[in-house]
């Protein structure tokens, strides 16, 4: 199976009410961990890249190494770029094969021109076979350098539904109280809010900051329609605290493939527990 259009991965999982993780992987060792993690519980995945981990690595780099590490699986997988303010760098993204791209204009002057730009995106993904994610409204929490710390205000459902309408996004990520980073306090969750647009237009709903969200929330959200479920702080906490318990157990130690294999079963295991958690473990076709 293999590469194939997040559209129809996405799709898939919308119909049938189970969730599709996407980790925010941030070097080789991450992505290569994930894809053993999704392919031995037989789950579709999507790798997720950061425009930080675009830049620091490079687009041609990162989509040869996906191509090398999911080409073999036979489990459906796409790549994704997540929030994306910067049009030169999804083009750029587009044209080296990312399967779909996050553009995020939620913090342009107003919703209109967020809406303009959004249908200039779909139309340039379109041409590239790729699918589009699209949101109004930012998440609070700074990630990778991208968001604010207080968020924005959430607008009515009908400004998020003609948002979608006219835009022809594919995926809509909605504020519902989520977070990026780690919670300072259990999330209280506007759970209806998914279910309301869902009922009006039925489109994969996107869960941003998922680290941290209990199992029963999850289980709620993705059976109301969140389909792709974005995790990267507990990749990112798996991936430096097996380094630094690795190297707090072996000070005198100098061989980095034991750490390399020590930190990617870590990450693997994490990896693995939010793919059962989602319902996704079994779903490959």
């Amino acid at each position: 199976m293999a590469i194939v259009p997040t559209k129809e991965i996405l799709s898939r999982a919308f119909e049938a009410r189970y969730g599709v993780a996407a980790f925010n992987i941030v070097n080789d060792l991450t992505m290569e961990a994930v894809l053993a993690a999704a392919a031995e519980l037989r789950a579709p995945l999507l790798i997720q890249t950061s425009v930080k981990t675009v830049k620091s690595m490079g687009a041609r780099v990162l989509a040869a190494m996906f191509r090398e590490m999911a080409g073999p699986l036979p489990i459906p997988v796409a790549l994704h770029l997540d929030h994306c303010p910067d049009r030169k760098i999804l083009s750029l993204c587009l044209r080296e094969g990312w399967n779909s791209v996050l553009f995020d204009g939620s913090e342009l002057p107003s919703v209109a021109e967020n809406k303009r730009q959004t249908i200039e995106v779909v139309a340039e993904a379109r041409s590239f076979g790729a699918s589009v994610e699209g949101e109004i409204e930012g998440i609070k929490g700074v990630e990778d350098g991208v968001g604010t710390e207080t968020g924005t205000d959430i607008y009515s459902l009908e400004t998020a539904l003609d948002f979608i309408r006219s835009t022809g996004i594919d995926y809509f990520a909605p504020a519902i109280g989520n977070a990026h980073g780690v919670y300072k306090t259990t999330p209280r969750l506007d759970v209806q809010r998914v279910s309301d647009i869902v009922a009006e237009h039925p489109i994969p709903i996107v869960l941003h900051g998922g680290t941290g969200i209990s199992s029963a929330q999850f289980e709620d959200l993705i059976t109301r329609g969140c389909a792709k479920v974005n995790i990267s702080t507990a990749l990112k906490i798996a991936f430096v605290e097996a380094n630094r318990a690795y190297l707090n157990e072996n000070p005198t130690k100098h061989d980095p493939p034991s750490l390399f294999r020590f930190v990617r079963e870590k990450v693997k295991a994490m990896a693995a527990d939010h793919i059962r958690m989602f319902g996704s473990e079994g779903k490959a076709w």
